[in-house]
């Protein structure tokens, strides 16, 4: 009962984004071109694939087994997306230039020190950011940072326009770009965490803007 009161929940902030979307483009006729998307995403040195979305129906117990490495290197990319333009890749590392996951402080550094400054290119007030609802995202020190440079063009839980949750399928983050980059980065099978940051940037910039222009249509 719990758990279906939540996905109930979700259905209905996830109604009422899309509703709000179609509301703008019917004023804006190239709204949802001015959306920032926003995600992070884990590349493992060994190929691995978090599969915790993957899910087996059967009748009987099927006795599946995955085996994962206790400590697999990996590397944590940020990027942003929009008609057109990528942002990134953002490696998050630390002052030794080690590779570290993503918390507040951290997230709040690479707003301020390498997200802000590319958008000096840009027309930030035609455009609107998107984040999720992971826990570094919305943090209240992060989500007033945000709105310092966005104002109330904030999609995020706790922000002024509220981003559904589990809705993957909304940001061309999660329905294209990280899955695409990495049907690619391992075709050489690189051996150390440096190859695999070369063949991320590689792969990213050679995104043509065109493909973009179809990934946000879609």
């Amino acid at each position: 009962m719990f758990g279906l009161a939540i996905h109930q929940n979700d259905h209905q902030v996830r109604r009422r984004f899309v509703e709000w979307v179609q509301n703008e483009i019917a004023v804006v006729p190239d709204f949802h071109k001015r959306i920032l998307f926003s995600d992070e995403a884990h590349f493992w040195l060994n190929g691995y694939v978090n599969k915790q979305n993957c899910r087996i129906w059967s009748e009987a117990n099927p006795q599946v087994c995955v085996d994962t490495p206790l400590h697999p290197e990996k590397l944590t990319v940020w990027c942003a997306l929009w008609a057109g333009v990528i942002i990134g890749p953002y490696f998050f590392k630390n002052d030794e230039g080690h590779n570290i996951t993503v918390n507040g402080d951290r997230y709040r550094a690479m707003i301020t020190s390498f997200f802000i400054p590319k958008l000096n290119n840009h027309d930030v007030q035609e455009l609107w950011f998107q984040q999720d609802g992971a826990t570094c995202h919305t943090a209240r020190a992060t989500i007033d940072l945000s709105k310092d440079t966005f104002g109330d063009r904030l999609i995020s839980r706790f922000g002024p326009v509220n981003w559904p949750p589990r809705s993957c399928d909304l940001t061309p983050l999660d329905y294209f770009l990280w899955s695409y980059v990495k049907s690619l980065v391992y075709a050489d099978k690189p051996q150390t965490l440096d190859l695999l940051e070369d063949n991320v940037r590689r792969v990213i910039a050679d995104i043509r803007p065109q493909m973009l222009e179809k990934i946000i249509e879609n």
